[in-house]
């Protein structure tokens, strides 16, 4: 096994200050670090509270090609993936918070899900996994 981790995910902005904003006041995210850089980029840094998974880094685009990338990273596709231990409590502090899910809750075999999108378009699944089944695990292992 290697000692290999993916820490950060990269997410194109188009301010940082607006951005910063969206995720730790209206997600809930904590700001891990918010350092200026010599060429007046920012190194900002967000996840949520607690978690010990990857952390978002927030880039301001900073050409046309950048811009034209925000809110469509990943092609119209979810393309981040947001556990939650009570979706109930996160989906309304979310909705408080002005964030637009694109459906109405749904159970799957994995849990309970909805599309939501962040302040750029991105589309996000919120996800309370379901509880561990023993005959599940049993049947796949056999």
């Amino acid at each position: 096994m290697s000692g290999n981790s993916l820490f950060l995910v990269s997410l194109v902005v188009d301010t940082y200050d607006r951005a910063k904003a969206f995720y730790c006041d209206g997600l809930g995210f904590e700001c891990m670090e918010d350092t200026q850089m010599p060429d007046g980029k920012r190194w900002l840094v967000v996840r949520p509270v607690g978690a010990e998974g990857a952390s978002l880094l927030l880039a301001e685009a900073s050409n046309d090609a950048q811009r034209a990338a925000i809110g469509n990273q990943t092609g119209g596709r979810v393309g981040f993936f947001l556990k939650t231990d009570d979706f109930a409590r996160d989906q309304a502090r979310f909705v408080k918070a002005g964030v637009v899910f694109q459906e109405a809750p749904r159970r799957e075999v994995y849990g309970t899900v909805a599309v939501f999108q962040d302040l750029y378009g991105n589309l996000w699944d919120l996800i309370e996994p379901a509880p561990a089944d023993p005959w599940v695990s049993a049947e796949v292992s056999a």
